[in-house]
């Protein structure tokens, strides 16, 4: 579609958000996000496979650019290594 000078394009406007759980393949993650003209903010969380959750928040604007706040929830469980023994 073209636009001439007379038909300026809107300002942008829009809210979404979305979630999956998928007990089978253990993927657990949410996202949101609005935007009003040029200001946009959202955020996102995933669950590691570390067993930890991580939480994103972002907010962008012409005057301060893309800023994020990145955290980190629970603690980290890795899988005991199969295959080896101990040296006693």
């Amino acid at each position: 579609m073209n636009y001439s000078s007379s038909h300026p394009q809107a300002p942008a406007h829009y809210k979404f958000d979305y979630k999956v759980h998928d007990p089978h393949t253990g993927d657990v993650k949410s996202q949101w996000e609005h935007r009003d003209k040029d200001k946009v903010k959202g955020g996102y969380t995933i669950h590691d496979p570390d067993g930890s959750v991580r939480t994103v928040e972002y907010h962008a604007d012409k005057h301060n650019g893309f800023n994020a706040v990145v955290k980190k929830h629970g603690h980290s469980h890795h899988p005991h290594v199969y295959g080896h023994k101990d040296a006693h």
